[in-house]
């Protein structure tokens, strides 16, 4: 009990700013996670752009067969 007393008072100020400003760290750590996951998939790419490619691509919600937009006559 005496360890999570010291945790919660090492941490109250930054508990205290989450209430104050509700901003949290999770949207950049989902990203850091999706990143990773595309790194281990891949097992190594041949240069840094296909990597940056890549991550643009799963990070960016992409479809990767997008429907196929047919012209209609207006009026």
């Amino acid at each position: 009990m005496v360890g999570v007393a010291r945790l919660i008072a090492r941490h109250l100020p930054n508990v205290l700013t989450y209430f104050k400003h509700r901003i949290t760290n999770a949207v950049a750590e989902g990203l850091n996670s999706k990143i990773g996951t595309v790194q281990k998939r891949a097992c190594g790419y041949r240069n840094p752009d296909h990597f940056k490619i890549a991550v643009y691509f799963h990070c960016g919600g992409l479809n990767r067969y997008p429907a196929v937009l047919t012209h209609t006559k207006v009026g």
